[in-house]
């Protein structure tokens, strides 16, 4: 195999330069973000239901430290605590989720939980209190265990207006302060790792030819149900945007051979669009319907009208790059990735990787694949804007380390710093890039890794009371934010 090029060399030298809170628009959002499960805790109070990811991580060996969030950090009880970090710290916005079975313990929509909605409603007047704008996922992977065990979950129809009538609820209940609603986050996580690979609740993979695609299918149509309900009955009043946050590794082409370049694009095909094209365009991108044939659900003409446009904006995951090869018989190690006929690489030659590794195995760190990734996107999908909606990367969890080890994250920081020139590049390059959301605010139940990998600009002690200590990302990024304050003067 021919050698592949080295891309992101002719950038190294821009993105060196130290990136300024100047390089973006003034308008620009800057916040931080988690979900529910990972933070909150208070499984059993408060009304709250059990999610799947509850049962999962209760499972034995489902999670490689044992851990659940029962308890995660406390955010249930210590909001306020965080909601002062967030706004010390210079961020102007908090992108976090709502726990649907705190809202409707069954999923079912039967009765209001009006516990859950009374906790919300407090998060949300705290962020505003302290000028820190909310961001609000309606669902981020917690399904009310209920809904699968009775209907078996995204694999339904039936779910749909469970959906719909969920977030209808939040819509009247929170969206008179609420100018920012996101859907879903990450559909393609919850179709291929909950019911394809199973190793993410609600860890199905008897069927991972079909299932993924269903789940994949459900989610998408319960997002148009649920933008629908909003923009007939509460756009007007409320004057917020609604949108949808999916997650891309960018994939580029190993070497210049067609064959790589059609990988390549094979591989954004199966993570991106198979959540925008319908959206955009109306229907699942042609080579999965090549791909997969009549394992591909097809949408009816109704559900094609409603999917058309039912995004204000895009939120864009990205956490690393890999470059792609095509391989005509995979040997990838799941027959989701096989039979897109890849092979995702990060070894270019000996002792040569695409980038340093971050804790996990999967994270790499190579600031120029969000530059061609929010390009990309802004090709594809013109006059739609974007949201970097989450990005970062972990250090592993060190019991033995003293604190000041701990909290002395030079890696993350440099992370920060080169992904957010690329960003600043981007929206240089003509990209719509209307905010940026670091992950994590805290650090926090890390799903399936449990607490053994830490994303958190902020430290958590589990051992000492959850206690909070702001990292030197932390400080790096209150002072990038306050830098445009201190040069015009109106700093405190």
């Amino acid at each position: 195999m021919a050698r592949p090029r080295i891309d992101g060399e002719e950038e190294e030298e821009e993105i060196a330069r130290e990136v300024r809170r100047s390089d973006f628009p003034p308008n620009f959002v800057f916040g931080v973000a988690t979900s529910a499960y990972q933070v909150e805790g208070a499984r059993n109070e408060g009304g709250r239901g059990d999610s799947i990811w509850d049962a999962f991580s209760h499972t034995e060996g489902k999670v490689v430290d044992g851990s659940n969030g029962d308890i995660a950090i406390d955010q249930y009880h210590r909001y306020k605590e965080d909601v002062e970090l967030i706004a010390k710290l210079g961020f102007g916005a908090y992108r976090f989720s709502i726990s649907w079975s705190r809202i409707f313990p069954d999923g079912l929509g039967n009765k209001i939980n009006e516990d859950g909605i009374k906790y919300y409603n407090n998060l949300i007047n705290a962020l505003l209190e302290r000028g820190v704008e909310p961001y609000l996922t309606l669902y981020h992977w917690d399904l009310p265990l209920n809904l699968h065990e009775s209907i078996d979950g995204w694999l339904s129809d039936k779910i749909v207006k469970y959906f719909e009538v969920y977030a209808e609820t939040c819509f009247a209940s929170f969206g008179d302060r609420v100018k920012h609603w996101i859907t879903f986050n990450e559909p393609l996580q919850t179709a291929v790792n909950g019911y394809a690979v199973g190793i993410f609740a609600p860890g199905r993979s008897e069927r991972p030819l079909t299932e993924p695609y269903l789940a994949a299918h459900y989610q998408l149509l319960a997002h148009a149900a649920a933008v629908s309900v909003y923009n007939k009955k509460f756009k007007a009043q409320q004057g917020g945007e609604i949108g949808l946050v999916v997650d891309c590794e960018w994939a580029e082409a190993f070497t210049d051979k067609q064959e790589d370049k059609d990988a390549a694009e094979r591989r954004i095909a199966f993570q991106l669009r198979w959540f925008l094209d319908p959206i955009c365009y109306g229907d699942y991108p042609e080579v999965m319907r090549e791909t997969l044939g009549d394992r591909l659900p097809r949408f009816s003409d109704e559900e094609k009208e409603l999917l058309r446009n039912s995004v204000d904006f895009v939120g864009i995951n990205h956490y690393t790059t890999r470059y792609i090869a095509h391989e005509a018989i995979g040997s990838e190690d799941h027959e989701f990735f096989i039979e897109q006929k890849l092979k995702r690489i990060t070894e270019l030659s000996e002792g040569e990787i695409i980038g340093e590794r971050a804790a996990s195995d999967w994270l790499y760190i190579v600031p120029w694949g969000i530059r061609r990734l929010l390009n990309y996107v802004a090709h594809r999908y013109p006059n739609l804007p974007l949201y970097v909606t989450e990005n970062g990367m972990d250090d592993e969890d060190s019991s033995t380390s003293p604190l000041h080890e701990m909290l002395d994250d030079v890696k993350r920081l440099n992370y920060y710093k080169g992904y957010l020139a690329a960003v600043a590049q981007a929206i240089r390059d003509g990209a719509d890039v209307r905010g940026y959301f670091a992950w994590s605010l805290v650090d926090n139940f890390e799903w399936a890794q449990g607490y053994t990998k830490r994303f958190g600009l902020v430290y958590v002690d589990y051992k000492n009371g959850l206690s909070r200590h702001p990292k030197a990302s932390a400080i790096w990024f209150s002072r990038f934010l306050k830098s445009n304050e201190e040069k015009n003067g109106k700093a405190d």
